[in-house]
């Protein structure tokens, strides 16, 4: 079982942002991703939004730390745990600019960056970015190829219907000759973006039952990520059973890698938590059997 961890303190969801979140800051963050790194855990994320308008905040947290900023911070902190945005919204961005922000993210986390990629759904956002809201589907579905095209090459090219670009130099690049897509959504549309143009799928607000239709009607390529959350903060160390329980319904709904909220009342306590979870996920082994960096 694979299992990655929505990072506590930089999104603050109601329901799922503890009261020690609330003047915790990076280096209880950092102190987090270390212990995930050394416990075998599979990546940590950061989300992007803006400005969120206040109405919304109430519902879906203001808080969103820049995952550019917080990703960099993170991966000199850690050694082998992947960093993912879940995700960066394509619409706020030109594809060549994610190309060349993350692509040196890569380079300097030694290959190590997942870009979690969606269409975005807060119209007054885009609308104070100047970003098209309207046709958001369609940038996406153009700035998907022109952002792999870019990532991974010191001389990219693209010719679409909304990028293109050629004699350029966009260096530094991307060291992973395939940065991993992984296409947020909850939409049968997302699900096959994801399956044209990523690498997994990250859909959101759906019920397991519904997960497992979904992807039973899809063929999905070899390799490609599914990766589900589990669903409320899971309590490993004082609810050992419901946590298990919540990993096996999670898989069984068709998750090739487990997102989790971590309940706790601290950093420490997150890091016991933690502790407890790899346990339970068999993770432990796996990080003492897994190569170190360099070897």
């Amino acid at each position: 079982m694979r299992v990655g961890i929505t990072s506590p303190v930089v999104t603050g969801l109601p329901g799922f942002f503890g009261a020690w979140e609330q003047d915790a800051g990076i280096e209880e963050l950092a102190t987090i991703a270390d212990a995930a790194d050394r416990l075998g855990f599979d990546h940590l994320t950061c989300s992007e939004h803006v400005a969120v308008p206040t109405a919304i905040a109430e519902q879906r947290g203001g808080r969103y730390w820049d995952p550019l900023a917080t990703l960099s911070f993170l991966a000199a902190r850690t050694t082998r745990i992947r960093l993912a945005t879940q995700v960066l919204v394509l619409g706020y961005h030109h594809p060549v600019a994610i190309a060349k922000r993350y692509g040196t993210l890569d380079l300097l986390s030694g290959g190590r960056l997942v870009l979690g990629l969606g269409i975005g759904s807060i119209e007054e956002e885009f609308d104070l970015l100047g970003a098209d809201f309207a046709g958001r589907g369609a940038v996406a579905d153009d700035a998907l190829p022109a952002l792999r095209a870019a990532l991974s090459g010191r001389t990219p090219t693209y010719d679409g219907a909304r990028f293109a670009f050629s004699d350029v130099v966009v260096e530094p690049c991307a060291v992973q000759p395939r940065v991993p897509f992984w296409i947020g959504g909850h939409t049968p549309r997302s699900l096959r973006r994801a399956v044209e143009h990523g690498d997994g799928w990250i859909p959101f607000g759906l019920p397991h039952d519904r997960l497992r239709e979904m992807l039973d009607r899809a063929p999905l390529p070899d390799g490609f990520e599914v990766v589900l959350g589990a669903g409320r903060p899971v309590d490993p160390v004082g609810e050992p059973d419901r946590t298990r329980r919540a990993l096996e319904r999670t898989v069984a709904a068709g998750a090739s890698v487990v997102n989790v909220h971590v309940s706790a009342t601290s950093a420490d306590h997150y890091v016991d938590q933690l502790a407890r979870l790899a346990e339970l996920a068999g993770l432990a082994e796996l990080a003492l059997t897994a190569p170190q960096e360099g070897t």
